[in-house]
């Protein structure tokens, strides 16, 4: 979890409210928190996640590449979207996950050692109803002094996401060994099962 944590444990998080979300079929959520390829790995796991695809969101068609987000020179975000089934998970609980576990969302422009504005916190939200459901969903993490710094994640209008290179999908699974996935990466998987476990795949 978080450092910037207080006493709360990310399963103790307050929940959204976001019944307007639920038994509404297939959706989309985007989302960044840092390097993709964590907090990819992070989501696949959930019950009710059908697919996770890393990519950029943020910027524009024509520097929508790995080599020239991680100069910084972008307005991207290393993001993911999140395909869900929300009759088996809701947008609240993406989120839960999201603040407690998946990124420091009190780090501004950056995760760790990860600097810059393409590793911000943010939310790339679709319509209006998202928007608000994030915006609620931050100000009751800060009603209940959750943190012990101010969030920082920004919310940002959506207007494309654009999948990255197919070397990054998946990349924590197929490369357990590289040590940034085992330095980073594999706690916040391990932290997911150990805190959401009857959220979890049966076949995990």
């Amino acid at each position: 979890m978080p450092d910037s944590v207080l006493s709360l444990l990310p399963n103790d998080f307050p929940d959204a409210n976001d019944g307007h979300f639920l038994d509404q079929g297939v959706r989309h959520l985007i989302l960044a928190g840092g390097c993709f390829w964590c907090t990819e790995a992070v989501y696949r796991q959930l019950k009710g996640v059908l697919n996770v695809v890393s990519g950029y969101a943020g910027g524009s068609a024509d520097t929508a590449n790995y080599d020239a987000v991680c100069s910084g020179s972008t307005n991207h975000a290393e993001a993911i979207c999140i395909e869900y089934d929300s009759h088996q998970i809701g947008p609240g609980t993406l989120l839960k996950v999201f603040f407690g576990i998946a990124h420091d969302p009190t780090q501004l422009n950056r995760q760790g050692n990860d600097l810059g504005r393409q590793y911000r916190s943010a939310v790339f939200y679709q319509d209006e109803a998202e928007q608000q459901l994030v915006a609620d969903y931050i100000a009751l993490l800060e009603q209940n002094s959750v943190f012990r710094a101010p969030i920082v994640t920004s919310m940002e209008p959506l207007t494309e996401f654009y999948p990255a290179e197919n070397y990054h999908q998946n990349y924590a699974a197929t490369n357990p060994n590289q040590p940034y996935i085992a330095a980073v990466a594999q706690p916040k998987v391990a932290k997911v099962q150990h805190f959401f476990k009857h959220r979890l795949k049966k076949d995990l």
